[in-house]
Formats: structure tokens, C-alpha cells, sequence
């Protein structure tokens, strides 16, 4: 009677089993449906043939400027900086819309990090690379007292200062956030992608959302119109620093409509 009364138990267990399987091999056999193709549209992209469509961007009271020039890696050309207790940078002529061009990519290498950096202090706050994606000032869209306050800084350097940055950075070391604000303004709100030497000498790919990040950095949308700028700055800790940057494309993605 127990036995007799086990088997009948089991028995429909063994063709809930048997029929899962079948269903299995069923859905395995059905062909794989692939992602939807995407498409980019780009608001530009710069390889670094020439640096032509690159101004350059020096500060108040720093008297060393970064080196950029392009130099040959096997046939392909690339943007090199050398800092050298030095501060300077790069902003690509090209402004477009946040908006419709949210995503940007490129690819970098480092030759080492800077011993003394350090992303959470003045003196720290300098790095082998980064890229900075700047969003303009628009006096339009300002409070009185911002309008007063960019008006005075744009009288003393001859042009607005940014509403606000992201900095895309190569830091020494971890930190206990991946996102922290600059150590001179929380109007710059810094992304440390990669850290240390692990990956020096070999180059990196990064691609981020800009709409997004703006938003996890500040809380809010950015304003629309932005500019991307390239820097190497090693005036606070006063090291050397070599690194190289290609392949920039800011861009949209679009779904395939085929």
C-alpha cells in the first residue's frame, strides 16, 4: 500500500518534468529574435587629423601650459598632451545640443597616473587626462543674480564662464564615489571612470550618456548647448604627465527603421 501509494504521488511530478523539458527543447529549436540595429547620427566626430577645430584654453595665474600636438601611432593619428607642472586645455569649436546629440565616446591612454593625485583635494586635483563636456552660460535663462555674477567674470576674462561641467577623469586611486564634485566648484562635477596603472600604456574605450549623468550629477537637466574640451594638468602636484586621446564622436542613436 505505501509503495503503491508513492508511485502515484511521483507519477505526476515525473510529467510535469517531462512536459518542462519538451517545452524547453521547443523554445530552444525557435530562431533567436536579435536586438533592434542601431544607427548613429553624429554632431561631429574628430580622429585628430589636424587641430584645427581646437582652441586653446589657458588660465589666470598659471604660467605653464599643457603641450598637445599630434603625433603617429602606427599609421593612425592621435592627440598627445604633456604636462609638466602644467595647466592648459583644449575646447573643440564645435557646439551642439545636448539634447539631441546625448551620447559621446573616445578612446585614451595613459603613460602612469600622478602619485600625489588626489580627486578629493586642491592639491591633488590634477590628472594625466580628462574630458570635459562644458554647458554654456545663457544670460537668456539666468536669474538676476547670475546674469550680475557672469557678467563680472565675463569682464575680467573676456568670456562667460560655464554654467557647468562633467569631468570625465583618470584618477590615481578609488575614491568612495565614483562622482564627487571639483574641489575649487560644485559647478564641476567630476566621473572617475578608471583609476591607477592597471590599464597604463594601453588604450581604453569609454562611452557615457551625457543627459544621464548630468542628471545623477546635478539633479536636474543641463542646459542644451555644450562644447567638449580635452585637458592634462599637473600644476598643483607639479609631476609629468603624458597621455593620448582619439576617436571623439559625440552622437545620437537611432533606431534602425529597416
Amino acid at each position: 500500500m505505501t509503495v503503491s501509494g508513492t508511485r502515484r504521488g511521483i507519477r505526476p511530478r515525473w510529467g510535469l518534468f517531462f512536459a518542462a523539458v519538451v517545452l524547453s527543447w521547443a523554445l530552444m529549436a525557435l530562431p533567436a529574435r536579435s536586438a533592434r540595429p542601431v544607427t548613429e547620427t553624429r554632431a561631429f566626430r574628430e580622429t585628430f587629423q589636424t587641430l584645427a577645430q581646437w582652441e586653446p584654453l589657458f588660465f589666470p595665474k598659471i604660467k605653464q601650459h599643457t603641450r598637445y600636438r599630434i603625433e603617429d601611432e602606427g599609421g593612425n593619428r592621435v592627440l598627445r598632451a604633456d604636462a609638466h607642472a602644467s595647466a592648459s586645455a583644449l575646447v573643440h569649436q564645435k557646439v551642439f545640443s545636448v539634447r539631441d546629440f546625448p551620447w559621446i565616446r573616445w578612446r585614451w591612454k595613459i603613460q602612469k597616473v600622478l602619485a600625489r593625485g588626489n580627486a578629493a583635494s586642491k592639491a591633488g586635483d590634477d590628472y594625466p587626462i580628462r574630458i570635459y563636456v562644458i554647458f554654456h552660460y545663457d544670460p537668456r535663462q539666468a536669474s538676476f543674480g547670475q546674469r550680475i555674477k557672469y557678467g563680472a567674470a565675463k569682464a575680467l576674462y573676456g568670456r562667460y564662464p560655464p554654467h557647468s561641467t562633467l569631468n570625465y577623469i583618470w584618477a590615481n586611486r578609488r575614491h568612495s564615489s565614483r562622482v564627487l564634485p571639483n574641489t575649487y566648484t560644485d559647478r564641476a562635477m567630476m566621473f572617475l571612470l578608471e583609476h591607477g596603472n592597471a590599464k597604463a600604456g594601453t588604450w581604453v574605450t569609454e562611452e557615457r550618456n551625457i543627459l544621464d549623468d548630468y542628471r545623477k550629477a546635478f539633479g536636474e537637466d543641463p542646459p542644451d548647448t555644450a562644447s567638449v574640451a580635452v585637458m592634462a594638468d599637473t600644476d598643483n602636484t607639479g609631476e609629468t604627465a603624458v597621455a593620448w586621446v582619439d576617436d571623439l564622436v559625440v552622437f545620437r542613436k537611432d533606431p534602425d527603421a529597416n
